[in-house]
């Protein structure tokens, strides 16, 4: 695979609209040790950027959040030649000032998951990254000046409680989110943004408000059928609108792969276990972690 490849992480959605702008696309089946990725991993060409897409969800959107696997969807983006990834994904809004079809380029995270392997190294070691800033600063200001040229209402921050879900959040847990400082609720961007971090991968997020979270009151006298109508729609605008902010990076002429970038050498002092006391077997089966 060619050095310059951007991945692209979204659902099905964004996948369908996308493929429409890819020209000569391939279809690639990467084996990991993690298992094998949600789908077969789109490669093509947008503009002079080649990209690789994965839909996270899989075909016809059949993996729920919980299901995703994760470490094997990062670890063949890496051993393709991803050193910089965009993922998107729909979240609830949990401000007023996000309104439904929104995008936000996230800058923080609160993990809430408890079921997803959130780590590469688990049995290998103690490895241990710096997350004080869970996305690529470099590929933020990339996003954020792109979203300057396109008339779509995009915020430039915004903390992500990610939950494990399947079920959406009580009323009270979406008050206690609102509470903690968060403005979106999702179910999907960790333990993505970890894993693409102790990959060495630059990762950035896109969110598509879909609605309001449960902690505003919809209206009584609507009807739950118009209600997620309302929300499908909202949804689709909201996919529509990244897929405008992401054609606007990828036919821009900033450059999109930092290879000085920190988050590059985020295993440099990262792993603490000797050694001597790492599995020969194991170092080889993840070096594509450490290129």
């Amino acid at each position: 695979m060619a050095e310059e490849l951007i991945g692209v992480i979204g659902g099905t959605g964004l996948g369908d609209a996308l493929a429409e702008h890819l020209a000569d696309a391939e279809f690639h089946d990467i084996e990991t040790p993690f298992g094998k990725p949600s789908t077969a991993i789109c490669v093509g060409r947008v503009g002079q950027k080649q990209i690789a897409f994965l839909n996270r969800h899989g075909k016809g959107h059949k993996l729920s959040p919980s299901e995703v696997p994760f470490a094997a969807n990062i670890f063949a983006l890496k051993k393709l030649g991803v050193h910089t990834l965009i993922g998107s994904g729909a979240v609830g809004s949990l401000r007023e000032e996000i309104a439904p079809g929104d995008l936000v380029i996230v800058d923080q995270f609160i993990d809430k998951t408890f079921r997803r392997t959130n780590s590469f190294f688990g049995g290998l070691g103690a490895v241990h990254c710096e997350m004080t800033e869970p996305v690529c600063g470099r590929l933020r200001k990339t996003l954020l000046d792109a979203a300057k040229d396109i008339d779509i209402k995009t915020h430039p921050k915004g903390t992500y409680v990610c939950m494990e879900g399947p079920q959406f959040s009580t009323r009270a847990e979406s008050l206690m989110h609102r509470a903690w400082g968060g403005d979106l609720i999702g179910m999907t961007a960790m333990p993505e943004a970890k894993l693409a971090r102790e990959a060495q991968i630059c990762y950035a997020m896109v969110a598509l408000a879909s609605d309001y979270d449960c902690w505003r009151h919809h209206e009584p006298e609507k009807d739950r059928q118009i209600l997620l109508k309302e929300i499908i729609s909202n949804l689709q605008t909201a996919t529509n609108n990244c897929l405008e902010l992401i054609k606007a990076v990828l036919h821009g002429d900033s450059g999109l792969v930092y290879e000085d970038c920190q988050c590059r050498k985020s295993l440099d002092l990262a792993v603490w276990t000797d050694q001597s006391q790492i599995d020969p077997a194991d170092k080889e089966n993840l070096k594509v972690l450490f290129e």
